[in-house]
């Protein structure tokens, strides 16, 4: 970056840039807790998320990949992982390429139950959209969307 555009930055980009990251980390934060309210008792914020991660993302993941896509260790991510084969809601099976690998997989029953802790927010979302119309959050979505893929991506750059 150019000296110039360096010190213009620095003049009200530092705090503006702080600010934008600290109004989604407090969206995040209200969110989740609006979120796990709602969530059936056995259900927990983590086990959902790795259920909507199949959903969103991809059919099969190893655990490795999961913990990393979560930022957990892999212990925490086996404990999830455990939790929800108990209830049958993922399946997890060697692989068959690797004797030592696991593959992880969303059951139907994990998808139903995914659908129906998407379905309970549905109040939630509803009052949410009469106050910020449709338009306005999917442009919204777009510019967070672009900021997640470039958070991501800058995690698993040399620093």
């Amino acid at each position: 970056m150019k000296e110039s555009r360096k010190s213009s930055f620095r003049a009200g980009g530092i705090e503006s840039c702080f600010t934008y990251f600290n109004e989604i980390s407090i969206i995040a934060q209200l969110a989740n807790t609006m979120f796990e309210r709602v969530l059936p008792d056995e259900m927990t914020q983590s086990q959902f998320g790795v259920l909507n991660w199949f959903v969103r993302v991809d059919t099969e993941a190893t655990p490795g990949r999961l913990a990393a896509a979560f930022q957990v260790t892999p212990g925490a991510m086996t404990n999830t992982l455990k939790r929800l084969e108990s209830r049958q809601l993922v399946r997890i099976e060697a692989d068959s390429t690797s004797g030592r690998r696991k593959i992880v997989t969303q059951t139907p029953k994990g998808r139903v139950a995914r659908d129906d802790c998407v379905a309970r927010l549905a109040p939630l979302l509803e009052e949410f959209a009469a106050e910020f119309p449709v338009k306005g959050i999917e442009r919204d979505t777009r510019s967070l969307a672009r900021t997640r893929q470039y958070l991501d991506e800058y995690r698993y750059r040399d620093h």
